[in-house]
């Protein structure tokens, strides 16, 4: 709605109270608020083709660019904790991408850089960088903030280019018009790809779908296409502030590439005791149409239960579907355990602002002086 509508509705409403009785204004209930809770948590897009099975591995189509990703991607957070070795995390590298995964998540500000070095390490050995598709995220919001955080990468993944690189952490509703600015991120990445540092673009968030739609909004106006849109996908998110049923239906339909992430919330859904094993919280994301569910992978235990998520998928029906969703319903309604959308507990950008980069130079020449 635009503003002068929204006024002029809103003053309608004010001489309506008054020209009515004072009962009548007084105890009228208010108006309902536009709903985002699903009135069917189970009426989500459903995948309709589990993916081409090789080996232990299912590979699906990457959006609309004839790439083929593992299902199941290594996330790259876990790799660089400081409770895995360096020795481990390569040997894990090496055995998932042997036994057939080839998506590798990771971040610019993971681990202060850990994840990234440790990546590097294991895919510059014995061609293993040849075999995945490899992926990284950047904070910079700004052109020279996301140009130098890129470069940064690249040295640390031990590559001459990441075949996807995406804006992480877009958990503000400024955060769109920050990207695509003049002189913003969107223009590092832009050029970044003409010279072949990068192949692909999307967008990562955790906080809200309504920000996630604002970010895709305001790229169509701008004529630019993402290639691929990361976002939590659980049996939690479809009761609340749902990215599979605000989002989701949105990137099928546009061919963009679905990333699922926070299968387990960094182990935080598992703590609410709801009556669902681990295996069935990876099988609900595989059976959503992701390209790639991205799952964090830190000991033997999580990648043999990652494979064996895998090997036992089966397509879910609808009836199925809702069966799992109604055992996660009475955890999942206030989002108690997503804490990524109703704390600040995961928002990196939140706690260190200066990844994102000072305001663009327009932004600065406009802005009054604050005291």
């Amino acid at each position: 709605m635009e503003r002068r509508s929204f006024l002029q509705g809103a003053a309608l409403g004010a001489g309506l109270a008054v020209s009515g009785s004072a009962g009548a204004a007084v105890n009228a209930p208010p108006p309902p608020l536009p709903g985002t809770r699903p009135a069917d948590p189970a009426d989500l897009p459903l995948v309709t083709d589990p993916g081409e099975r090789r080996g232990e591995m299912l590979y699906r189509s990457f959006g609309r660019t004839g790439e083929k990703i593992s299902a199941i991607g290594m996330g790259g957070f876990h790799l660089g904790k400081s409770a895995v070795t360096d020795a481990e995390a390569t040997r894990l590298m090496h055995e998932g991408i042997d036994r057939g995964i080839t998506f590798m998540d990771n971040c610019w500000d993971y681990n202060e850089g850990r994840s990234e070095e440790r990546m590097g390490i294991a895919l510059e050995q014995d061609g293993y960088r040849n075999k995945v598709f490899l992926m990284s995220k950047m904070d910079g919001r700004t052109k020279q903030e996301a140009m130098k955080q890129i470069d940064q990468s690249l040295r640390r993944l031990r590559t001459d280019r990441i075949d996807l690189v995406q804006h992480h952490e877009i958990l503000r509703y400024d955060d769109p018009d920050r990207v695509f600015a003049e002189g913003g991120a969107m223009e590092a990445f832009q050029e970044a790809k003409k010279a072949g540092k990068l192949r692909y673009i999307g967008f990562t968030g955790h906080k809200d779908p309504r920000i996630h739609l604002q970010m895709l909004e305001v790229a169509a106006e701008r004529g630019f296409h993402f290639d691929s849109v990361q976002m939590p996908l659980n049996v939690m998110d479809a009761h609340f502030r749902s990215f599979g049923h605000l989002v989701l239906p949105y990137l099928v339909q546009n061919g963009i590439a679905a990333l699922g992430m926070k299968t387990f919330g960094d182990g935080v859904i598992l703590k609410s005791d709801a009556p669902i094993k681990p295996i069935e919280y990876l099988h609900f994301s595989l059976n959503l149409p992701t390209s790639v569910v991205i799952t964090g992978i830190q000991n033997q235990r999580d990648l043999d239960q990652a494979f064996e998520a895998v090997k036992t998928f089966a397509p879910m029906d609808k009836a199925k579907v809702a069966e799992l969703l109604s055992r996660s319903r009475p955890y999942a309604l206030e989002g108690k355990y997503e804490l990524f959308k109703t704390s600040a507990t995961f928002d990196g950008t939140a706690k260190n602002a200066a990844w994102l980069g000072e305001d663009v130079p327009g932004v600065k020449k406009l802005a009054p002086t604050m005291e």
